[in-house]
C-alpha cells in the first residue's frame, strides 16, 4: 500500500521545485483471485516471450537490463505525459534538483501532443531574460532533436554546469521560421513573491512560484499594507509547485468550504483539503491575473477562488495540470514517477487537461491610447518644475535617478500599466469592485 509523507506531493512541472516521497512497491498478485492470477501469468509469460525474441534478434546487441529499462521507459511514456521512468543518472539530477541550487535555464516544460513545451521561463532566470515564452516549442538542444525525447531526458539535457552554453531551436506561433535562441546556464535562484503598489490603495503580489515560503510572504505582504482596499494577484506563467502552498494561499482568503481534493484508486491517496475561519482576509476584493503559463498549483488558487467566488480571474485560459505525482524508487538507484491521482476543484471540475477559464478573457498586449501632446495636467506641472527646483538647489541627476529608481521598484508606473493591458484590466475590475463595496 503507498503512503506518502504529507506536504510533499508537488502541484507542478519539471522546475526548480520538485518532491520526493519514499514508496513501497506493490506486490503484482496482491488480492488477486484464481482467474486474475492466471492472465497475469500469461500476460508475464508474453511479456518475456518479447524480451527473448529482442534479445536474440535485434540488430544490436542489447543486454537484458538495457532491453527491461527501455520497456518500462516505454510503458511509463505510454501512460501519460507526467509518468517517467528515472534511470540512475535521471533519479541522482532528481534529488539534486530537490536540493535547491543548480545550474540550468530556469524554464518550466512539459509535454503537451508529444512535444516539448515551454510552460513558463522564471523571472530573472536564463530563460527569461533570453526571451522564451509560454507555449514555445523547443525543437532541438544544441544538436538533438526533441522528437520522441522523454520529458526527464530534455530536463537532464538543459540543465548543467553554470556559465556554460546551450542552444534551443525554437517553433513559436505567427512566428515563419524557427527561432535559434543562445542562452548561458547559471544557478537558479527564484525569488518567488514581490510586492509593488498601484496607486495607494492597492496592493499587487507577483507569484513567481509556489515554493516553501509562499504563504509566509503574502501574509507578511497583507501586514505590511494594513490600508490596501484591493488585491492583485499575478499568477502568470506560474508553472506550480508545493501544493501545501497553493491550499494555504487560498485558505488566507476563503474560511470555510473545500480548497480542493485529490482522487485516485487508492483510498490513502485520496485528500480533502479546507479552509479554516481563522486569520482569513474575507472582505479585501482580489483579481486575479492568470495566463497560459499558469500551471498546476497556480490554477488550483485560481480556480478555487473562482468557485468560492472570493476573486475575479483576469487573462487567458491556464495550462490544464490537474495531476498528482510521486516518486516511488524501485531500487536504491532507480525509481519511477507516477501519476496517483488527479486535482478537483470545489466545484467538482478537475483542471486536467481542461485548465481553468477566465471570467474576464484578456489578451495580453498594450492599451491603445491617444494622447493630446497639447496639454498639460497641474499634476504634470507641478512635477516638472519641482524638478528644475532640484537642479538649482543643487541635487545631482544621479540622485534624481536613484529616487526615480527606488519609486519604480515599489509603485506601478502608469506607463507599465498602459504597457501590460491584462494588468489594466484588472485594475480597473478591481476599483470597480472596491467602490461598490464601499457603497455597501
Amino acid at each position: 500500500m503507498m503512503k506518502r509523507k504529507k506536504g510533499l506531493i508537488a502541484a507542478g512541472f519539471i522546475s526548480t521545485f520538485a518532491a520526493l516521497t519514499l514508496v513501497g512497491a506493490p506486490s503484482l498478485f496482491a488480492k488477486s483471485d484464481a482467474n486474475s492470477t492466471v492472465s497475469k501469468l500469461e500476460a508475464l509469460s508474453k511479456f518475456t516471450r518479447v524480451i527473448g525474441t529482442v534479445e536474440k534478434y535485434y540488430v544490436d546487441d542489447l543486454t537484458i537490463n538495457e532491453i527491461i529499462n527501455k520497456a518500462i521507459k516505454g510503458l511509463m511514456a505510454n501512460l501519460d505525459a507526467h509518468s517517467s521512468f528515472l534511470d540512475t543518472k535521471s533519479f541522482k539530477e532528481m534529488k539534486i534538483q530537490t536540493s535547491g541550487e543548480f545550474g540550468g535555464l530556469g524554464v518550466t516544460v512539459g509535454m503537451r501532443d508529444g512535444a516539448l513545451t515551454v510552460i513558463a521561463p522564471l523571472e530573472g532566470t536564463p530563460a527569461y531574460r533570453a526571451g522564451l515564452k509560454s507555449g514555445d516549442i523547443i525543437l532541438k538542444i544544441d544538436d538533438k532533436s526533441t522528437l520522441n525525447m522523454t520529458l526527464d531526458e530534455a530536463v537532464s539535457l538543459m540543465r548543467g554546469k553554470p556559465k556554460t552554453k546551450i542552444t534551443l531551436t525554437i517553433v513559436r506561433k505567427n512566428e515563419p521560421k524557427p527561432i535559434v535562441v543562445t542562452i548561458i546556464r547559471d544557478i537558479i535562484k527564484i525569488e518567488s513573491v514581490y510586492t509593488k503598489k498601484v496607486g495607494s490603495d492597492i496592493l499587487y503580489i507577483r507569484i513567481v512560484s509556489f515554493d516553501k515560503k509562499v504563504v509566509h510572504d503574502i501574509k507578511k505582504a497583507l501586514r505590511e499594507n494594513p490600508n490596501a482596499k484591493g488585491l492583485i494577484i499575478d499568477l502568470r506563467n506560474n508553472p506550480g509547485g508545493l501544493l501545501d502552498q497553493a491550499v494555504g494561499t487560498v485558505d488566507l482568503f476563503v474560511d470555510k468550504g473545500v480548497i480542493v481534493s485529490q482522487k485516485g484508486r487508492v483510498k490513502d491517496e485520496n485528500q480533502v483539503y479546507k479552509a479554516h475561519s481563522k486569520g482569513t482576509y474575507k472582505k479585501i476584493p482580489i483579481v486575479v491575473l492568470v495566463n497560459g503559463g499558469s500551471a498546476s498549483a497556480s490554477e488550483i488558487v485560481s480556480g478555487s477562488l473562482q468557485d468560492h467566488r472570493r476573486a475575479v480571474i483576469v487573462g487567458e485560459k491556464t495550462f490544464g495540470k490537474g495531476s498528482v505525482q510521486i516518486i516511488m524508487p524501485i531500487n536504491k538507484s532507480e525509481a519511477l514517477r507516477l501519476t496517483i491521482a488527479r486535482y478537483y476543484l470545489p466545484s467538482g471540475r478537475t483542471i486536467q487537461a481542461v485548465g481553468v477559464t477566465p471570467d474576464i478573457n484578456v489578451s495580453f498586449g498594450k492599451v491603445t491610447v491617444e494622447e493630446n501632446h497639447f496639454s498639460l495636467k497641474e499634476s504634470q506641472l507641478k512635477e516638472h518644475l519641482k524638478g528644475e527646483l532640484e537642479k538649482i538647489d543643487g541635487k545631482s541627476e544621479k540622485e534624481s535617478e536613484e529616487k526615480s529608481t527606488t519609486s519604480k521598484e515599489k509603485v506601478i508606473t502608469t506607463e507599465e500599466l498602459y504597457n501590460d493591458n491584462q494588468l489594466k484590466e484588472g485594475v480597473d475590475i478591481l476599483r470597480a469592485l472596491i467602490i461598490t463595496q464601499e457603497k455597501r
